[in-house]
């Protein structure tokens, strides 16, 4: 009996022979794969200057990466290289945005916009437009003071009180009448501080006239003076005028994001990457016109503008006040009369507002930190506005020049723009 159970549970040999293919099949399968990728060519590697596929983006979608939508071969990133201009222009990805590859592929290592920590890159400084060529401001300075004004016309110009004026030599100017004196020659003074900063060309040019009813200059205007209200003898500003300017909002970080809570972003090196070189070309001139208007303690720009976030949160969404742009992209530093003067006048109200905006630049030209650190080391920087505004403006006694104490202010915040330099300077030097 106990041999008749063990027969039946023995296996016989055609089922012990099916169980031994079985356990060889995983061993035969390895050895077919290996036969096959043994057949199949090597791929060439990537030479060592070309960049791995990824480093432009090539990632995402099947569209994006090359992959066709019916099931094709994915298109390598050395054969897009190698497409002809014309066939890589047709290629569409996906309703994505076209990618042309030849010759629009960015360099492997582009030059940084910013030299030493906190200065702007010559490269990059050699792209902002030129402006206001001394020559070319010199000249026209010259012909405004000998033209005749041909006629004075309302709007255009600000204040209902200032006028554009047509020249006889065919140019125009705005004419601008101060409410009281001060404004026009914080006008002429901010004018040439912006010279010994070496940052004029980003002002309109402007000289001083006298209003003389029955003067060569004004006498073929004698009725529209008398309808103006200006007073006899007064001293106004002519300013070039300039066609086809436009208005500026304020960029990161003085956006309006950055300036809801009043706590503005630093501009530094740290803060540039990625930027396009248009808006890297503004952020240069932009760095000058904080510190400038700094120095002449301006309100009636930025300044103005973060003031007014206390009622209207989208004010920095708005055109920046006396701030244009001109075709070129260059930016003109408009209507400087509340510096200098009447806005030292008006420290107390107005640097909560000034000295934020300056702390907010941690990058500079360098030929400005230059200056301002000379004017520092020598202590003259109400020598050298006043020897300029002497030199170049024939009228600047009818106003006069700052008063020592206003001199002393000037100094003061020379002073403080170099200290804040040389913290920015400080501060890259340790990251």
């Amino acid at each position: 009996m106990r041999m008749r159970r063990a027969r039946r549970a023995a296996p016989g040999p055609l089922p012990l022979l099916g169980l031994l293919l079985l356990g060889a099949l995983p061993g035969l399968w390895t050895v077919l794969l290996r036969r096959e990728a043994a057949a199949q060519p090597e791929p060439e590697p990537l030479p060592p200057s070309e960049p791995p596929a990824g480093r432009w983006g090539w990632g995402g979608s099947p569209a994006a990466r090359g992959e066709s939508g019916g099931g094709g071969g994915q298109k390598t990133f050395r054969t897009l290289l190698a497409m002809p201009e014309a066939a890589t222009g047709q290629e569409e990805r996906g309703g994505e945005e076209r990618l042309a590859v030849t010759g629009s592929l960015p360099p492997a290592d582009t030059a940084s916009p910013v030299e030493r920590g906190i200065f702007w890159s010559r490269e990059l400084e050699e792209q902002v437009p030129p402006g206001f060529a001394a020559e070319e401001a010199a000249a026209w300075l010259s012909a405004a003071r000998a033209a005749r004004v041909s006629s004075l016309e309302r709007g255009g110009c600000g204040r209902s009180s200032n006028r554009l004026a047509r020249l006889s030599d065919g140019s125009r100017a705005c004419v601008r009448y101060g409410i009281n004196p001060e404004q026009i020659q914080g006008e002429a003074l901010s004018y040439h501080l912006a010279g010994v900063l070496g940052m004029q060309e980003r002002l309109p040019p402007m000289a001083l006239a006298l209003v003389e009813a029955r003067g060569r200059q004004w006498e073929p205007v004698r009725e529209e003076l008398r309808g103006s209200h200006w007073a006899e003898g007064a001293v106004v500003s002519l300013t070039r005028w300039v066609d086809n300017l436009t208005a500026v909002v304020a960029p990161a970080p003085w956006s309006a994001e950055a300036g809801a809570g009043r706590r503005l972003q630093p501009l530094s090196a740290g803060e540039l990457g990625g930027l396009p070189p248009s808006q890297l070309v503004e952020l240069v001139q932009w760095s000058d016109l904080i510190l400038f208007d700094y120095l002449t303690a301006n309100f009636d720009r930025l300044v103005s503008n973060l003031f007014s976030l206390q009622w209207d949160p989208r004010v920095m969404r708005r055109a920046t006040s006396n701030l244009l742009r001109a075709p070129d992209g260059g930016l003109v530093f408009m209507d400087n009369e509340a510096g200098l003067v009447h806005g030292y006048r008006l420290l107390a109200m107005w640097d909560p507002y000034n000295e934020p905006l300056l702390r907010s630049v941690c990058v500079f030209r360098e030929g400005t930190a230059r200056r301002v650190a000379e004017l520092h080391r020598r202590r003259s920087a109400a020598a050298e506005l006043r020897r300029r505004y002497r030199a170049r403006e024939p009228l600047w006694a009818r106003l006069g020049f700052l008063s020592e104490r206003q001199a002393e202010l000037l100094q003061a915040r020379v002073d403080f723009v170099h200290r804040h330099i040389a913290h920015c300077r400080a501060q890259a030097a340790v990251l």
